[in-house]
């Protein structure tokens, strides 16, 4: 069994799409106009309009509702992300070294949902996510 995706449902995919773009520097792919995608080597971000949702069964999601999930991303620096992203997006919590080894950055997107931006830091986190040759 593989995670295929995570999706967001949004009442403003257009919105949602160019935050995730611009925080990721990812191009989404809009495979329909209440539907994107953006795809990474590890998963694919789904992002769904909240016109969607009766498909899915009458109140199983709700737009904005979420304070429960994060969405995580690996990014190579997580302090020259903040600096890009500090003046164009809340931030929730500024880059700070996780006891389990990575740094990350909190920041909300324009749902509310929390995202954090991290680099593995320690040892057992560059091994876990080998991004990093041990130093």
């Amino acid at each position: 069994m593989n995670l295929a995706a995570t999706r967001i449902i949004t009442d403003d995919v257009d919105t949602l799409v160019a935050f995730y773009e611009r925080t990721t520097g990812l191009a989404a792919t809009r495979l329909h106009p209440l539907f994107a995608e953006l795809r990474t080597p590890a998963g694919t971000l789904a992002i769904a309009s909240s016109t969607t949702a009766p498909l899915f069964g009458e109140g199983t999601v709700e737009a904005g509702a979420n304070r429960s999930v994060m969405l995580d991303f690996l990014v190579d620096n997580v302090d020259a992300t903040y600096a890009a992203l500090r003046d164009t997006e809340t931030i929730v919590a500024e880059p700070t070294d996780m006891p389990w080894g990575n740094r990350s950055l909190l920041v909300r997107d324009p749902d509310g949902n929390v995202v954090n931006f991290f680099t593995p830091i320690g040892a057992d986190a560059r091994r876990r996510f080998a991004t990093q040759p041990e130093g």
